[in-house]
């Protein structure tokens, strides 16, 4: 199966050469392409995409603001002409920062990437029992360590790198925290903070600013409130 991906630039020069790049890669597919990120927005609330290649300043809407607006993200590499951008774009845990003009190298490094992310075992939850078994390969120091995701707790990002919380003990992994978001399945683990995954099953007690997983007190952020208390209630079974 091909990557879905789309392309948000207002520069049509430009939206043409990230797509020549693409064409010619066997294992991706554009799916549409935008001068605009609101036309973008749109879309993304009906279909779903795996890859957006996205530039940062267009009229109306810019980059940032579309990724702010977004409850649900695809992976993201940005495609700008500013340097300066590159420290808040990678706060919104993109793949890469692609400065133009972009070469086919430096997009083919992007794309490997991205790739190199995909290949870590997401669990197939199809069967009620996997999760029991289901795990990730997580880079700890110099090594791959297994974790199987029954075990979690709680993630905490802290800019390049992450802290994961067990039953156990804590790993601190060189990923971000938009990378364990993106493989995580959506039944078991919510984002409830910018700076924080929670498993579901774990929770212990919640209210309206935090939750109480194990001995520790994860706040709510703002802008994930209302998703996760929509998550609860729906699977209390009230919805």
């Amino acid at each position: 199966m091909a990557y879905r991906c789309i392309i948000i630039d207002d520069e049509r020069p430009a939206q043409d050469l990230i797509k020549a790049y693409l064409d010619v890669l066997p294992d991706f597919e554009v799916l549409a392409q935008f001068d605009n990120a609101i036309e973008g927005f749109v879309y993304l609330q009906n279909n779903e995409v795996d890859l957006m290649l996205l530039d940062i300043q267009m009229p109306r809407m810019s980059g940032f603001e579309l990724l702010k607006s977004l409850q649900k993200k695809p992976k993201v590499i940005m495609t700008t002409a500013f340097r300066e951008y590159a420290a808040e774009a990678f706060d919104f845990d993109i793949f890469d920062y692609l400065v133009k003009p972009i070469s086919q190298e430096r997009f083919l490094k992007a794309i490997s990437k991205f790739l190199h992310f995909q290949d870590i075992i997401k669990p197939t939850l199809a069967d009620p029992y996997s999760f029991q078994n289901a795990y990730l390969f997580l880079k700890v120091d110099k090594e791959q360590v297994k974790v199987y995701l029954n075990n979690i707790l709680y993630i905490e990002g802290l800019k390049d790198y992450m802290k994961i919380y067990t039953e156990t003990e804590m790993y601190i992994a060189y990923e971000r925290l938009g990378f364990m978001e993106a493989k995580l399945p959506e039944s078991k683990f919510v984002r409830v903070h910018k700076s924080y995954i929670i498993s579901i099953d774990k929770i212990v007690t919640y209210n309206h600013d935090s939750i109480k997983i194990h001995q520790s007190e994860i706040p709510i952020g703002r802008t994930y409130k209302q998703s996760f208390l929509q998550k609860i209630e729906a699977e209390k079974g009230y919805n």
